[in-house]
Protein backbone atom coordinates (compact mmCIF):
# COMPACT_ATOMS: atom_id res chain seq x y z
CA UNK A 1 0.00 0.00 0.00
CA UNK A 2 1.32 3.82 -0.70
CA UNK A 3 2.13 6.16 1.38
CA UNK A 4 -0.55 8.40 2.66
CA UNK A 5 -1.10 11.47 0.21
CA UNK A 6 -1.32 13.83 3.62
CA UNK A 7 1.98 12.52 5.02
CA UNK A 8 3.74 12.85 1.15
CA UNK A 9 2.22 16.50 1.59
CA UNK A 10 3.67 16.94 4.75
CA UNK A 11 7.28 15.42 4.11
CA UNK A 12 7.04 17.85 0.86
CA UNK A 13 6.93 20.58 2.92
CA UNK A 14 9.32 19.84 5.54
CA UNK A 15 11.71 19.67 2.57
CA UNK A 16 10.68 23.29 1.97
CA UNK A 17 11.06 24.04 5.61
CA UNK A 18 14.34 22.77 5.57
CA UNK A 19 15.48 24.94 1.96
CA UNK A 20 13.67 27.80 3.82
CA UNK A 21 15.40 27.39 7.21
CA UNK A 22 11.89 27.77 9.13
CA UNK A 23 13.28 26.26 12.77
CA UNK A 24 9.65 26.06 13.70
CA UNK A 25 7.89 24.05 11.11
CA UNK A 26 10.92 22.07 10.33
CA UNK A 27 10.39 21.07 14.45
CA UNK A 28 6.57 20.82 13.87
CA UNK A 29 6.92 18.86 11.20
CA UNK A 30 9.89 16.43 11.97
CA UNK A 31 8.33 15.53 14.87
CA UNK A 32 4.90 15.20 13.66
CA UNK A 33 6.88 12.53 10.57
CA UNK A 34 8.97 10.78 13.62
CA UNK A 35 5.79 10.13 14.98
CA UNK A 36 4.34 9.08 12.34
CA UNK A 37 7.21 6.18 11.74
CA UNK A 38 6.93 5.14 15.28
CA UNK A 39 2.84 4.71 15.02
CA UNK A 40 3.40 2.67 11.57
CA UNK A 41 5.52 0.42 13.31
CA UNK A 42 3.05 -0.06 16.04
CA UNK A 43 0.29 -0.74 13.57
CA UNK A 44 2.59 -2.86 11.19
CA UNK A 45 1.19 -1.31 8.08
CA UNK A 46 1.31 2.05 6.63
CA UNK A 47 -0.90 4.90 7.37
CA UNK A 48 -4.14 6.03 5.97
CA UNK A 49 -5.05 9.76 5.66
CA UNK A 50 -7.23 9.22 8.70
CA UNK A 51 -4.26 7.81 10.94
CA UNK A 52 -2.44 10.61 9.93
CA UNK A 53 -5.55 13.53 10.96
CA UNK A 54 -5.68 11.33 14.31
CA UNK A 55 -1.88 12.06 15.06
CA UNK A 56 -2.33 15.59 14.24
CA UNK A 57 -5.25 16.17 16.32
CA UNK A 58 -3.19 14.63 19.08
CA UNK A 59 -0.10 16.91 18.71
CA UNK A 60 -2.33 20.05 18.32
CA UNK A 61 -3.65 19.06 21.77
CA UNK A 62 -0.91 18.25 23.13
CA UNK A 63 1.02 21.67 22.03
CA UNK A 64 -1.87 23.87 23.16
CA UNK A 65 -1.95 22.34 26.69
CA UNK A 66 1.51 22.79 27.25
CA UNK A 67 1.65 26.30 26.04
CA UNK A 68 -1.53 26.47 28.47
CA UNK A 69 1.10 25.29 31.55
CA UNK A 70 4.27 27.40 30.29
CA UNK A 71 2.30 30.50 30.31
CA UNK A 72 0.99 29.42 33.75
CA UNK A 73 4.62 29.32 34.69
CA UNK A 74 5.39 32.79 32.77
CA UNK A 75 7.33 31.24 30.03
CA UNK A 76 5.86 32.99 27.52
CA UNK A 77 8.71 32.62 24.76
CA UNK A 78 8.11 28.79 25.11
CA UNK A 79 4.45 29.30 25.20
CA UNK A 80 4.82 31.32 21.73
CA UNK A 81 6.59 28.53 20.06
CA UNK A 82 4.01 25.75 20.93
CA UNK A 83 1.51 27.97 19.79
CA UNK A 84 3.30 28.50 16.78
CA UNK A 85 3.90 24.77 16.17
CA UNK A 86 0.13 23.72 16.78
CA UNK A 87 -1.23 26.40 14.09
CA UNK A 88 1.13 24.65 11.73
CA UNK A 89 0.23 21.51 12.42
CA UNK A 90 -3.77 22.38 12.41
CA UNK A 91 -3.27 23.86 9.20
CA UNK A 92 -3.02 20.25 8.03
CA UNK A 93 -6.27 19.22 9.69
CA UNK A 94 -9.50 19.40 7.23
CA UNK A 95 -11.83 22.02 7.46
CA UNK A 96 -13.52 22.63 11.44
CA UNK A 97 -16.42 22.33 12.15
CA UNK A 98 -18.85 24.94 13.98
CA UNK A 99 -20.02 25.02 17.40
CA UNK A 100 -23.21 25.62 15.52
CA UNK A 101 -22.82 22.48 13.23
CA UNK A 102 -21.90 20.19 16.06
CA UNK A 103 -24.50 21.22 18.16
CA UNK A 104 -26.95 20.09 15.05
CA UNK A 105 -25.32 17.08 14.85
CA UNK A 106 -26.11 16.04 18.78
CA UNK A 107 -29.61 17.29 18.12
CA UNK A 108 -29.89 14.64 15.23
CA UNK A 109 -28.03 12.24 17.31
CA UNK A 110 -30.86 13.07 20.35
CA UNK A 111 -33.15 12.71 17.92
CA UNK A 112 -32.57 9.42 16.38
CA UNK A 113 -32.59 8.13 20.04
CA UNK A 114 -29.59 8.84 21.53
CA UNK A 115 -30.70 9.56 25.00
CA UNK A 116 -27.61 9.41 27.19
CA UNK A 117 -24.04 11.24 26.76
CA UNK A 118 -22.37 7.90 25.98
CA UNK A 119 -24.55 7.37 22.70
CA UNK A 120 -23.93 10.80 21.44
CA UNK A 121 -20.33 10.58 21.80
CA UNK A 122 -20.58 7.59 19.86
CA UNK A 123 -23.11 8.91 17.44
CA UNK A 124 -21.24 12.21 16.85
CA UNK A 125 -17.89 11.37 17.30
CA UNK A 126 -16.99 9.90 13.96
CA UNK A 127 -18.75 12.34 12.22
CA UNK A 128 -16.27 15.36 14.01
CA UNK A 129 -12.68 13.54 14.07
CA UNK A 130 -9.96 15.65 13.41
CA UNK A 131 -12.46 18.50 13.14
CA UNK A 132 -13.77 19.39 16.35
CA UNK A 133 -12.52 18.87 19.90
CA UNK A 134 -13.93 16.52 21.92
CA UNK A 135 -13.96 18.16 25.18
CA UNK A 136 -16.13 20.81 23.36
CA UNK A 137 -17.87 18.27 21.82
CA UNK A 138 -18.70 16.37 25.69
CA UNK A 139 -19.99 20.25 26.89
CA UNK A 140 -22.01 20.62 23.85
CA UNK A 141 -23.88 17.45 24.42
CA UNK A 142 -23.83 18.22 27.79
CA UNK A 143 -26.22 21.05 27.53
CA UNK A 144 -28.20 19.74 25.12
CA UNK A 145 -28.94 16.58 26.96
CA UNK A 146 -29.80 18.97 30.19
CA UNK A 147 -31.24 22.03 28.00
Amino acid sequence: MAESSLLGRIRADLNTARKERDRTRMDALGMLIAESQNRRIEKGAELTDDDIVALITGAVKRRREAAEQMRAGGRDELATKEEAEAAILQSYLPEQLSEDEVRGLVREAIAAGATDLGAIMKSVMPRTRGRFDGKELNRIAREELGG
